[in-house]
């Protein structure tokens, strides 16, 4: 299920953005963070699994008619179990009007989860 970003949250999505490989150094992690909140169309979400633990973690930018992801993460070991699809199935619940579409960092993972839903 996702949770809207809030301070309370603010280590663990550090951490979560942590896998993120142009985010290793805290002050990369700590700018990215004021980025999202520095505007209203700019928001995180973080994944909770079946266990209540915090497990993933995506960044949007809204416009229009156009959801950007800018980014995506998902812990190590919960990485190939269909987290990131499940994320973006929720965001469209979210944001029903808007098309997804991938920064050039997460492209390639919107296309397979497009292709995925085109063949349901």
């Amino acid at each position: 299920m996702l949770y809207k970003y809030k301070n309370d949250y603010e280590k663990i999505t550090m951490g979560l953005l942590s896998f993120i490989p142009d985010l290793k150094e805290i002050s990369h992690l700590k700018a990215e963070l004021k980025w999202y909140a520095s505007e209203k169309e700019r928001s995180l979400f973080l994944w909770k699994n079946g266990d209540g633990d915090f497990i993933g973690v995506i960044g949007v930018e809204a416009s229009d008619d156009i959801l950007m992801i800018r980014h995506i993460a998902v812990t190590p070991t919960e990485r190939n179990e269909g987290v990131s699809f499940q994320m973006l199935d929720a965001l469209t619940e979210l944001y029903q009007n808007c098309k997804l579409m991938g920064s050039f960092d997460t492209s390639k993972l919107i296309t397979k989860w497009e292709r995925k839903n085109d063949s349901k």
